[in-house]
Order: C-alpha cells, then structure tokens, then sequence
C-alpha cells in the first residue's frame, strides 16, 4: 500500500528545498527518504516471506519526509525480507520520478553560484545513485570535499530517522 500525497508543483518542491538549504545547508533537496522494519506477526502460513536480515517478521515502511519532519510520501506493507533498494526500484515513487510526473523543479544553479544542479532526494548508502537521489561516497578514502558532502547530506538525511522516532513514540 502505498500513499502518494507529494506536492503537486514546482513552487511546492522549491518550497522544500529552500527550507532544507536554510535548516541543514543542503541546497536543491526535495526530501529525505529512508526505510523503516515495522515489526509484525506473520500471517498464517506465510513461511519466510515476511522474515528480515534482523531474524524478526516485519513489513517495510518507506518514506519521505520535508525539512521540518513531515511525511510527503509513504508506502507500506512490502514484506520485511526486501531492501530498501529492492522496495524503493518496485514503488510508484521511483515509477513517478522515472516518468516525470512530479513537476520537480527544472535543474538550476545552486545558490549564489554558476554550477547548474538538478533538485534531488537524499537517501543513504541502500539506495541507488540517481540524478534525482543522492547518497553518500563511499567510506574509503575521502577527500575532504567529499567528506563534507558525506556530513552536510547525513545532516539533511537524518530528518528521516527523527520523522520515523518521532512517529514511533505516539504510537500506543
């Protein structure tokens, strides 16, 4: 099941990327996004197939939240045993992005530079390197540039992780 509630104009998207630029210094970010295990009990006769990498039943939950938190996009109930890559290659949001139907911002200059960029989501090292989502260089031999980038977007990345906390301490 999935939910595709995400902003519906270029407007909207800059609004989102104007808010990551100005609380987490990551310029042209559409939203963070990130998988979460929900922990389940396997329906009757189900085997494996909700079994995960944590030898615990679950059901994936991901998601996309803006600079303040807020869930823009969600889909849940793939079975535990998928990755994140695996579950974000199947969803209607890649479908969508691939088909460009999101009415994302034309790619443009970064502020106050020349250096023409495209707007992009923020993932983590699960995810696939898009042009329309960025994840961190490999943790091998970094140059100080590319070290940077690994801090400012694990900056930007990390609101994910705190949508999905703050998510999980109001539930019953």
């Amino acid at each position: 099941m999935s939910c595709l509630q995400t902003p519906t104009s270029e407007q909207q998207w800059r609004k989102i990327a104007e808010e990551f630029d100005m609380k987490w210094q990551f310029p042209h970010c559409l939203g963070a996004i990130d998988g979460k295990h929900i922990f389940i009990q396997p329906p009757a006769n189900s085997g494996s197939i909700f079994y995960n990498y944590k030898s615990r039943f679950s059901i994936l939950l991901m998601a996309v939240v803006d600079a303040n938190y807020r869930f823009i996009y969600s889909n849940a109930g793939v079975q535990g045993r998928v990755s994140d890559a695996g579950l974000f290659a199947e969803s209607d949001l890649r479908a969508a992005l691939d088909e460009r139907k999101l009415n994302l911002p034309p790619d443009e200059a970064l502020p106050n530079t020349n250096i023409i960029l495209p707007y992009a989501f923020v993932g983590d090292e699960a995810y696939p390197l898009r042009n329309d989502l960025l994840k961190p260089y490999p943790h091998r031999r970094l140059q100080p540039e590319q070290r940077i980038f690994n801090y400012r977007l694990s900056r930007a990345r990390r609101v994910v992780e705190n949508a999905f906390g703050i998510l999980a301490n109001h539930l019953p």
